[in-house]
């Protein structure tokens, strides 16, 4: 249940539910729906009537905000996003995130980093989640085009978001809410100021997208590219050097 501890000796408790449906997506079936019965019961014409229903439930199924068992470790680096790593590559972090911002915050060095790219496809969940606990020192919205979001410059074209979240100790992570082709809003849970914990939920892209998240320096991925992630569950990495860790297409 939401808000209880559980651990790897088995201890707690827990058990399935059906996911919530987020309110951003309310709105949308219950307007599919009404819809539906409309053609449906009033008008007969169920070559309408039925499509629409069957909208519906694609509607609430991606919309859908399952609870997550959230791992607690102060050196775990979570996934912010559900999908599949389409790219691990070392690259500059975007300009937005760097250096001090206007109240003098500091933001991320200007030098190379991991940057891990999730991308979600229209059946996965879509709520994105902070990869660590702190305060949100940045939230810079950028428009931008919409391209297929598993293209490398869907980064530095595509309309996006980019986050920054500082840990109590100053360590700081940045990731990126990047629209794709269908994605045509990122809508925020968030503000600068917000104090929040690792696994929260901090915002949402409609229809299938992508998030980067740009590791500190030093930190190497846990993940391998095509690896299934899971928002505010899969480790992605931990605070310092690792290994090289290969794995088997099968």
């Amino acid at each position: 249940m939401a808000g209880d501890i559980v651990d790897n000796q088995g201890r707690g408790e827990t058990d399935w539910q059906w996911p919530s449906i987020h309110t951003e997506g309310r709105k949308f079936g219950v307007i599919s729906g009404v819809l539906a019965l409309v053609f449906l019961v009033l008008f007969d014409v169920s070559w309408i009537g039925w499509p629409l229903a069957a909208l519906t439930i694609a509607i609430l199924a991606f919309f859908r905000d399952p609870e997550r068992v959230v791992p607690q470790g102060e050196m775990a680096i979570l996934s912010p996003a559900d999908g599949h790593v389409s790219q691990i590559a070392i690259v500059d972090p975007p300009a937005e995130l760097v250096g001090d911002d206007a109240a003098g915050h500091p933001g991320l060095r200007a030098e190379p980093v991991t940057r891990i790219s999730i991308f979600m496809s229209v059946f996965d969940v879509h709520i994105n989640r902070s990869p660590i606990g702190g305060m949100v020192r940045r939230l810079v919205y950028m428009p931008g085009k919409f391209m297929s979001a598993d293209l490398d410059k869907a980064s530095e074209e595509n309309e996006r978001q980019h986050i920054l979240v500082e840990r109590g100790d100053g360590v700081m992570i940045g990731f990126t809410q990047i629209a794709g082709l269908v994605a045509r809003r990122i809508v925020p849970f968030v503000k600068p100021g917000d104090l929040i914990a690792a696994g929260q939920r901090v915002g949402l892209i409609r229809f299938g997208s992508r998030v980067d998240i740009y590791l500190p320096a030093g930190t190497s991925a846990k993940v391998l590219l095509g690896q299934k992630m899971v928002a505010g569950e899969t480790v992605l990495a931990e605070l310092g050097e690792q290994p090289v860790i290969e794995g088997v297409y099968q």
